[in-house]
Order: C-alpha cells, then structure tokens, then sequence
C-alpha cells in the first residue's frame, strides 16, 4: 500500500514537469522534495525566513537541499508587518500563507516552472487550517494529498527511504504558541524561540513553550516530567526563562498536545476561501 503510494506520489510530480515547492524544513514537505528528487522533474525549494520560523528548521533545510541536489532560494516574509497576523486572529495562518504564496507565484512566474506546491498532507484536512483557503485562493498544489498520504505514512514511507525527517518533532511556527487574541511582537517570538532553545539543550526533543503575557507555560511529553521536575533542572529553567523576561514558569500537568491552542475552534475548512 505504501509502496503504491509513494509510486502515486511520484507520478503526479512527473506529469506535472517542473515545480516551486514552498520548504519548510519540515516532515512532510521533507518526503516531498525527496519524491521530487526521485522524479527528475525541474524544480525550486523556496524557504521563507522570519522571526516566527525555529532557526533549527532553516538549518535542516539548507542541509536536505544539499543533499538532494535541489536548488534552494530562501526569501524573507514580513507576517509582523501584516496586522491581521501581528493581532493573532483565529485564522491568523491564512495571512501568512497568503503573503507567502504571493511571493512564490511570482518566483514560479520568473523561474518558468509550472506548479506551485506545499507539503500539506490528509491529516491537515481535518484540522483547523486556515492557511489551507490561501493554498486553494493561489491553485497550490498538495500532492501529499493527492496521494492520499496522512501524517503516520508519510513518516514511514520517509524511514523507509532513510531520510533525517522521519521521526523529526513537528515543528510549527512559533506563532502558535500564543493564545489567539494576544498580539504577537518580534520580542516575544524571540522569548519563545530561547526559551525553547533551552529545553532543546536540556535534551528535550518533543515541547512547546506557550507564550502567556509574563508566563511561561511548558508543554512536555509525560515521560519527560519526571526529568524536568528534579529540583537542579528545574532551578535551571526557572532561572533561565525568567531571565529571558518571564515573571511566572509553570508546568502543564496535561503534558503536551500538538494543536493545543486550536482546541475549541470550530473548523471551517469547507467554507469557501477568504
């Protein structure tokens, strides 16, 4: 079943002949820029920097475009500067995505290539995903989908395949880690971005760090409290947040939950786009 539909996948890409994939560093869009390796077509990995992407997601990037042997362009994108991303409404993402399939049409129309396309996958139908309108608003192309390819396979067709990304913690940006409504500032994105850079040194590999004003509110795996509830670590994460600008750093006993902040939000994907 899985072999047929990385075959699906690969088939689509070569009847589509050349292409832009907007790159994120991330699982899903990983396997697609290794499916388009495997295809041959002519394609571009456009990676879009900015202060709410994890630095680790660039660096993973720069190094699959290597290894693949696909050209990478990075660009930089100003979602701050959008008020309607920077006041963290609930489809916050379609502002973002918007402005960044914008550009990527354009670098598609310059380059001379075909489709643009994401790494959206099934699962992402389910979900609240408003950045989901603004693919369809600009004809982005999900292959992932077309293939049928929910979250689980795509993460073992990509072990498979030996690829870094396989059991890699999903990694969204660091937008989400605020409570819809709050204002999101290039202060605090750098905040959260340290913060869980932090836990990251501590040997963390799967959190969130939720933004909460002056708390610090900290999301882990339950089999990692234990860890992060012994008396030296947690000395070294009080100090560490609170001198990053934190007042308060506590500890979700409901542990963490990706997609935490979406919960209670009715989801709309049907609705026609914006």
């Amino acid at each position: 079943m899985l072999n047929s539909k990385l075959e699906k996948l690969i088939g689509l890409l070569k009847e589509m002949e050349s292409a832009v994939l907007a790159y994120s560093g991330g699982v899903d869009s990983t396997l697609l820029l290794k499916a388009i390796q495997l295809s041959g077509i002519r394609a571009l990995a456009v990676t879009a920097v900015s202060e709410t992407m994890p630095e680790n997601d660039l660096l993973f990037s720069k190094k699959m475009c290597e290894e693949t042997e696909i050209k990478q362009m990075i660009i930089k994108t100003e979602e701050l500067n959008i008020e309607n991303f920077a006041k963290n409404p609930h489809d916050r993402c379609f502002y973002c995505k918007d402005e960044l399939f914008t550009k990527i049409r354009g670098i598609a129309g310059d380059e001379e290539l075909r489709f643009v396309l994401d790494g959206s996958n099934l699962d992402d139908t389910a979900d609240w995903r408003p950045g989901r309108k603004a693919a369809l608003n600009h004809s982005i192309r999900s292959p992932l989908i077309e293939a049928g390819l929910d979250k689980k396979e795509i993460r073992e067709i990509s072990r498979r395949l030996n690829l870094p990304s396989w059991d890699r913690p999903s990694s969204p940006c660091l937008a989400s880690r605020f409570p819809y409504g709050e204002q999101i500032t290039a202060g605090s994105l750098k905040q959260v971005a340290e913060a869980e850079g932090f836990l990251r040194l501590l040997g963390l590999k799967e959190f969130r760090v939720r933004h909460h004003r002056d708390i610090a509110r900290i999301e882990l795996k339950e089999e990692d409290m234990a860890m992060a509830l012994k008396p030296e670590t947690r000395k070294a994460l009080a100090e560490k947040l609170k001198s990053i600008g934190y007042r308060f750093v506590v500890l979700d006993i409901e542990g963490f939950r990706s997609g935490r902040m979406n919960e209670g939000i009715e989801n709309k994907q049907n609705e026609k786009p914006a």
